[in-house]
Parts: structure tokens; sequence; C-alpha cells
């Protein structure tokens, strides 16, 4: 240890510096592109796909321009749109842009085209005619810009800076946390840098993989990656350094002291990354493309957490030394050698001897606290309408609400056919035919003549049910005639097929998290009575998570889900919940062996409490920092698993996992606790989960 903090040391710095420049390329491969939350095998996504072969330019930004008046336009207000018009034809396609649409009230007009020049050409257009609309309007006119143009533009433009926002309040809330937590002006530093350096590796690991391997990272997934990353991290340490503080006590050379304190912290860190890297990984079983890319991203968060957590925080504690902990400097003493640590916890022994004295009607009395939060869950629904997916009125979202309040329901957002040219008559008269559709406009044929491009305006509002039901039917007519090929897409196709999307995802991935997650427990625990209790205890911590955020989502008026939501924020609360009861149950089967099965498992909880309860706070802090960011299902991933965290730290792994241990009894706290599978047989144990206590069943041989 004493030479290799310094190789440890160097090949980290060389990590850094190699890394750093590739870290800030992270933002130039983040896409808000359709095809980055379609889900793979949809309808649409082939639609989208076949447009944008057959019809190059397809899939250009359009720019829309909504002109209102309530009482009718005035000719000045037509003055300023020929005006407009003149200066947008230098951003339009092919340089000319088409002659207005007007509204049957005489109250708006609709200026559409698309815009020319690669992506960068097209953002930076997008601005200029957004200050063009703004520039001197006569008074009373109300102009938007709405269209892809308009919605990327805004998206953009709430994201601007909000990376480095993120990161800054991030680790100011963890630094604040680290700062009461260790009262030391020096030491809240330390771990601070070492997950500073683990998010620039991460980040330039997932830049590399979105460049060169085809990974799709979107907004909220760069978001997640930093929150994960500081709070993962920032846990391992806490971890680690408490252990550290410990042995620091019991051995005059601090390198003895961080070796033991490794050894000991290791295998609970390991498990604990292993659980939610493994767990990130069985989203790439899901179809939802913006579920399913947030699996690798986070994967890479955690591996990079866990290595800096490891290696570099260590050997950066051993070379400054003890004076790092001033003014609470841990002294190394002979009586502290044979000291119990537990004395030193006064709060926590407090409530170890609670759950001691009463276990029953400590876990019985948690569980049902825990049911009743699951009464919020009400107060939630499922689809999040793109009107409100912002947390603030954007320009976009004010120009969509104007067209509909002009404009037929569907004008907005046409349902998009693709079929053989040579069925167009066919597919046409099969889509008028169907119910719900107000109008399709004669077809346009692609360049080599082999395919129609049809736009179906649907009678409802594009996020409606009816309309949804309406491209079931359209998508009905169509596929029934032969030999047309025929694809529909659209808006309200796209979040038709992702409702379904994540329907199949939720029965798809679900229980394969929870079966990789069981596993997991059963390598680790080497049993198997314990891993069923601790997956029951998280997926009724889930239930309670959704239902006190669905209170708190119902105060702040965002309860409508994203389609995708309930799965990402299961993973993180069933592979992040388990972290808490894996340390605790790492501590706990030390314990036992030394003292026996309950004066070890209250002791586990007396020892690890105020670490824990501190990683559980740091975690949960930073998850809800991800409500400065102006998304709405960024904001409800940060009410969901910073509740979810909380109540695993509070209630889960403090209460109701220890008192049920000691309910059960060593009869099956054996498997929880000591029993190894593989060990020397142990040939009669009376297990009340299988037979029930007194019931005079025969024991279960294991």
């Amino acid at each position: 240890m004493r030479a290799l903090k310094f190789l440890v040391l160097a090949l980290w710095i060389g990590l850094a510096s190699v890394v750093g420049p590739m870290a800030v390329k992270l933002a130039d491969v983040v896409t808000d592109d359709a095809v980055a939350w379609l889900p793979q095998s949809a309808e649409a996504t082939a639609a989208y796909e076949r447009a944008k072969a057959a019809f190059p330019g397809s899939d250009r930004l359009v720019a829309v321009a909504v002109y209102a008046r309530e009482g009718g336009l005035t000719p000045a207000d037509r003055v300023k749109v020929e005006a407009d018009r003149t200066v947008f034809s230098e951003y339009a396609e092919g340089g000319s842009v088409p002659t207005p649409v007007a509204s049957a009230d005489g109250q708006a007009l609709l200026v559409s085209f698309p815009l020319a020049g690669d992506k960068d050409q097209q953002s930076d257009a997008a601005g200029d005619i957004k200050d063009r609309l703004a520039n001197a309007p006569p008074a009373g006119l109300r102009t938007a810009l709405t269209g892809s143009a308009g919605a990327e533009h805004d998206l953009f433009d709430a994201f601007g800076g909000m990376d480095l926002t993120l990161v800054l309040v991030t680790a100011g809330v963890v630094a604040l946390l680290l700062l009461f937590t260790y009262r030391s002006p020096v030491l809240w530093l330390i771990p601070l840098i070492c997950v500073g350096v683990a998010s620039q590796v991460a980040s330039a690991v997932v830049y590399l993989l979105a460049r060169h391997a085809g990974l799709t990272v979107d907004f909220q997934g760069q978001s997640v990656l930093t929150v994960l990353v500081f709070g993962v991290g920032v846990d391992y340490a806490l971890l680690l350094i408490a252990r550290y503080r410990e042995e620091l006590r019991r051995h005059r050379d601090r390198h003895r002291a961080m070796a033991v304190a490794l050894r000991r912290s290791f295998p609970a860190i390991l498990a604990s990354a292993a659980t939610v890297a493994i767990g990130l990984l069985c989203l790439l079983a899901a179809d939802l493309n913006s579920t399913r890319s947030l699996g690798p991203v986070g994967a890479v968060g955690i591996a990079a957490a866990f290595l800096a957590m490891t290696t570099l925080l260590p050997a950066i504690l051993v070379l400054c030394g003890r004076w790092l902990f001033w003014p609470f400097v841990p002294r190394y003493t002979e009586s502290a050698v044979g000291h119990d640590v537990a004395e030193d916890h006064g709060v926590w022994a407090k409530v170890a001897g609670g759950v001691g004295r009463r276990p029953r009607l400590v876990w019985i009395g948690t569980a049902v606290a825990l049911v009743a939060l699951t009464l919020g869950i009400g107060n939630l629904s499922l689809g999040l309408p793109a009107s409100e997916t912002f947390t603030k009125e954007v320009g976009s979202v004010t120009g969509q609400r104007l067209i509909e309040r002009h404009f037929p329901d569907g004008a907005a957002s046409p349902a998009l056919i693709l079929a053989t040219a040579g069925t167009s008559d066919q597919v046409v008269a099969a889509a008028r035919g169907a119910a719900g559709i107000a109008d399709v406009p004669a077809p346009r044929l692609s360049a080599d003549g082999a395919w129609v491009r049809i736009d179906a305006v649907l009678t409802d509002a594009p996020d409606s049910d009816a309309a949804k039901d309406t491209v079931d039917r359209l998508r009905a007519a169509v596929h029934a005639v032969p030999g047309a090929q025929a694809v529909v897409g659209g808006d309200t196709a796209t979040e038709l097929d992702t409702q379904r999307a994540a329907n199949r995802d939720n029965l798809v991935v679900i229980p394969l998290i929870l079966g990789v997650v069981f596993l997991i427990l059963v390598v680790l625990l080497r049993a198997l009575v314990a891993p069923l209790l601790l997956i029951g205890s998280v997926v009724l911590s889930y239930a309670a998570a959704m239902g006190a955020a669905g209170f708190v989502l119902d105060a702040m008026g965002y309860t409508k889900l994203f389609y995708g939501l309930p799965l990402q924020t299961f993973l993180f609360l069933v592979a992040l919940g388990v972290d808490y009861t894996i340390f605790l149950m790492t501590r706990a089967r030390e314990e036992v062996r030394q003292v026996g099965h309950e004066p070890g498992m209250l002791r586990a909880l007396t020892v690890t409490g105020g670490v824990i309860t501190s990683a559980g706070l740091v975690l949960a802090a930073t998850f809800a920092a991800l409500g400065v960011l102006p998304l709405v299902p960024s904001v409800q991933t940060g009410v969901i698993v910073a509740a979810g965290i909380l109540l695993d730290t509070f209630l889960i792994r403090s209460l109701l996992i220890p008192a049920l241990v000691l309910h059960v009894g060593p009869g099956c706290g054996g498997p929880l606790l000591s029993l190894d599978i593989g060990s020397a047989p142990i040939e009669h144990v009376h297990c009340p989960f299988l037979s029930g206590p007194g019931s005079g069943a025969p024991v279960v041989d294991i």
C-alpha cells in the first residue's frame, strides 16, 4: 500500500488527463432525434425510417409560424406575415415559403416550411425565425414558433447550460451533506474530488460508445449519469471512510488500517455495484429506445464510481494521513483494539434496542405504514402529453395551443402513411373510409417513383385516446390494401406505439430485473430465504415510493407520467434499495459469526446506522437535484427515486428488515445470515416460512 498509492495516483492522473477532453464532448452526441425515443420494433419507427429513405429531407426540422388574433386578423397583421415570409425564405429549403394557411374563423394564419442546411444551420435558423416572429408584431397579434423546429429550439434553449447547472447543484448538495457528516473542513473534499474524476471518466466512456458504438444518449440519460455517479460514488466513499475511521483507532499504521477497511468493506461495495450495474443492463431487453439506452449509460457510471472509490479514494486517504479528519482525528489506542464500536453510536443503539424489544410490532407497523403510502398511486396516471413536457411555458407549446384553438384538432399533427406508389389510390380511399379521419390530401410521390407519402388529418386532438383509436383503425384499413406495404407513423402513432412498448417492457423487464437481483442476492448471501424476503421488501418499498411521490407530484401538478418512467424508477429503487440492505446484511454476517444471531443483527444495525443513513440522504439529495431541470419527466424521476431511497433508508433498512430477521429467529435466520449453501451440512433447521411456528410440521432438511 505504501508504494502502491503513488502508482494508483499516477494512473488516475494520466487517465483524467486523457478523458477530460472527451468528457466535455458528451453534450455533442446527446440527441433529441425522433429515433432516439421511438420504440425499436414499432410501426412508427418503420414509417420514420422509410420516409427518411424515400423522401430525402423529410427528417428536416419543420418551422410552423403561427399568427393569431382574437376577433380576426387585421391588414397590419397580414403585412407582418408577408414581411416575415420574405425573411423566412432565406432559411427555407428551396428558398421559398408556401402561401399561409388561414383558419376557418379568420383569426389565425399558419406558415409552414422545412429548413435548409445541416443540423447546426437548421438549429440556428430556428432561433432566428423565433426572434423574427417576436420582432415588433402589431399590438394584440400573438405569434409563436412550433413544429419540430420550435420544439427542438425550446428543448436546447431550456437545457442551455443546464448540464453544468445540474453538476454544480449536485456537487453543492453533496458537499453540504459531507461537510455536515464529517464536520471536517477538509475531509469532505476528498470524496467530492474522486467522484468528480469518476464522472469525467464515465462521461468520456459514454461519449466514445455514442460516437463509435451507436449508443443513443438523450437528455434524460445524460442527467441520470451525473446523479448516479455522484450519488452512488459518495455512498461507497461513506462506507469505506466509516470503516477506515474504525480501523485507524485499532492500528497505528494508517496503511494497515486502510488495508483492513478495504478488505472488509470491498465485498459489500462490489456486491452493490454489481447489483446496480447488472440491473441497469437488464434495460437492454426493453423495446422503448429511451429506456433501453439508459441501461449501458447508467452501468458505465456505476463502474466508474466503483473503480474510483475502491482505488483512487483509498490512495488519497492514506497519502494525506489522519489529519484529514481534523478536528475529530481518530487516534490509535490499545483499548480501541478490543473496543465495541457499537458503544460509539448512541442514537442507533437506541433504535436497535427498540427493534430488539418488540420486533413483531415494529415490522408489522412499518409494513402497514408502507401499504398506507401506496394509496397515493391513485393520484398518478400514465401518458404525458407533449404540451406538458416542460415545467414552464415555451413557444412551441404556445403555438400548438393556438393551432388547436383555431384549426381542426388534428391539423398540426397528421398521421403519416407510407405506401407503394402503385397502390396510392386504394390507400387514399382506405384512409378516407376510416372513422376519425377529417381529410386526406393528395399523396406525394418519392423521387424514385416507388413510394407515396400521404398525410391523413385526424378529427381529434393528436394526444387524445380517440386519436389513438383512429390510428389503429387507419392502420387496419391501409394494411388491408394488397401490395401496399403501408405503414402509419406520425406523432399520434408514435405516442401509441410508445405506450404499447412501455406496457410490453413492464411485463418483460420488471420480472427480469427481479430475477437477476434475486440471483445476485442468492450468490452474495449464499441463501434462499433471505433473497426472497429482501426482494419482497424492495417491491413494497417501490409501491410505497410511488404512492408517496403521488402525493408530492399531485401538489406540484405533475401527475401524468411518461410511459417509460415506472420501469426506469422501478429499476433504480430495486437496485439502489437493495444496496443499503446489502451493506447492512454484509456487516450482519460478520457480527453474527462473532456474537450470535440477535445481538449480531442489532450490533450491525447500530454500527451501520449512521453511515447508511448519510449515504441515503446523499443519494436522495442527488436525485432530487434533477428537479432543477426544466423537463417534467426529470422532475418526476427525482421525486420518485428520492422518496423511495428515503423510505429504504429510514424504514426498510432501519426497521422492517432487522425486525423481520429477529422475529423469524435463527431458524430461518440461518439462511438469512449465517447458513452457507455448500458449507458443512446443517441437518435440521426449523423454518417458520415453510412450516409455521408451532405448527408441528416436520422440520426442513437444508
